[in-house]
């Protein structure tokens, strides 16, 4: 059997940045408006810090506006709760992203409720998760709707697939199942209790895998010609690359798994690319809807 067809995420991922610029000047000339995001970052998480970057770097590359606000790790639950609020009044602001994780002791959950539903880009807020299960029209999680555009394109047809989730967090796992039902696949969440997970995993035509644990699916595991998005990113030591080395990996032994599936995301360059520029997608619809225009066609 052949090996699997890489899907490449940083190939999609421009195809969306391209259709996000080409809606931002459109409603540019013919509304005057400029999408606008607004980034929150508490604390001094050293990802968190280069995410933020990156995603001000791309929308400002799409032809949006963006606006930062960087609070000092010790930042009051009430004070960031209080911009948020300013953030909802603000009618040139657009979209708002928290950056996750917030730091201690500040209730993650009970900041992004604070978020007014309609500028909650990055798909989080209780209205928007219930729009999502209920089948209304709402903001999706960035990374699961990018996993769902490479799923797309890679097969022919989702309907009565046998679809493995493989984590229930609120950012990926549970969202992604939903999607996956929208389109009639069979779905499965498989999370640190199941049993068996080997043998679930050799049942499903797709695979996702958000756990956050190293190589944790063996390819043994992998069902032959099946298609696998792995989500995990993983920092593992590299002696290769020098004391301290260390390089990313996903959940998935790529390796293995590559010599048995049918299409096959890679770690770095598959699900991640994709994150960001869906964010940048969701911002130019928020925008839109905010304004009474229909959805630019991304």
């Amino acid at each position: 059997m052949s090996e699997a067809k890489i899907i490449d995420g940083r190939k999609f991922a421009a195809e969306v940045r391209r259709g996000v610029a080409a809606a931002v000047a459109a409603l540019k000339a013919a509304h005057g408006l400029v999408p606008n995001l607004a980034i929150v970052l508490v604390g001094d998480d050293e990802a968190s810090h280069v995410y933020v970057r990156a995603k001000g770097r791309q929308a400002e590359e799409a032809g949006m506006a963006t606006v930062e606000y960087l609070l000092p790790k010790d930042t009051p639950e009430q004070e960031l709760l209080t911009l948020i609020e300013r953030l909802n009044a603000d009618a040139t602001v657009n979209g708002i992203l928290v950056q996750l994780p917030l730091p201690a002791p500040i209730a993650t959950p009970k900041v992004l409720a604070a978020v007014d539903p309609a500028k909650d880009v990055d798909g989080f807020h209780p209205v928007n998760v219930g729009r999502l299960w209920s089948g209304a029209a709402g903001v999706v999680p960035c990374t699961p709707y990018g996993c769902m555009v490479m799923l797309k394109a890679s097969l022919r047809g989702l309907a009565g697939r046998r679809a493995l989730v493989i984590g229930r967090s609120n950012i990926v796992g549970k969202p992604m199942a939903a999607l996956l039902l929208r389109e009639n696949a069979t779905v499965t969440i498989a999370h640190s209790k199941t049993r068996d997970l080997a043998a679930r995993c050799r049942e499903a035509d797709i695979l996702v895998a958000a756990v956050g644990r190293a190589r944790l699916i063996e390819g043994a595991w992998i069902k032959p010609g099946s298609c696998v998005l792995d989500v995990g990113i993983n920092r593992v030591p590299a002696p290769d690359k020098g004391k301290g080395g260390t390089r990313i990996v996903g959940d998935v032994d790529f390796e293995a798994a590559r010599k048995v599936a049918g299409h096959i995301t890679p770690v770095p360059g598959g699900v991640g690319p994709m994150t960001i520029a869906c964010l940048m997608r969701n911002t130019v619809i928020a925008a839109s809807r905010q304004r009474g225009l229909p959805d630019p066609g991304i």
